[in-house]
């Protein structure tokens, strides 16, 4: 109780704020060697999928993850972790986005 007299101590840090880098609205504004923020949204055996705040996401395949060898996905990263990448390809005509994580 007597924590709760205490008005506008709040023992939780501060939330980062996220944000996506606003000049990329569609896939057509992505290109190779761009460096962007995103979200962890799909994780498989083969790598994770990140969302740079377009529709697509972005596959980061599992050599691409760390530098040496990575057994497991989850060893490297978790769902929904804030994470900075880098455009490697961008097919347009079939939607694919290629990136590898930037550490």
């Amino acid at each position: 109780m007597k924590e709760l007299e205490k008005p506008g101590l709040d023992p939780r840090k501060a939330a980062k704020v996220f944000e996506f880098d606003p000049t990329v609205t569609t896939i057509k504004n992505v290109r190779s060697g761009m460096i962007l923020p995103g979200i962890v949204n799909n994780i498989t055996a083969f790598g994770c999928f990140v969302d740079i705040g377009i529709k697509e996401s972005g596959l980061v395949h599992i050599s691409q993850l760390k530098a040496g060898f990575v057994s497991d996905v989850n060893e490297v990263v978790k769902l929904h972790q804030h994470v900075q990448v880098k455009v490697v390809e961008v097919d347009e005509e079939r939607k694919r986005i290629q990136l590898t994580m930037i550490l």
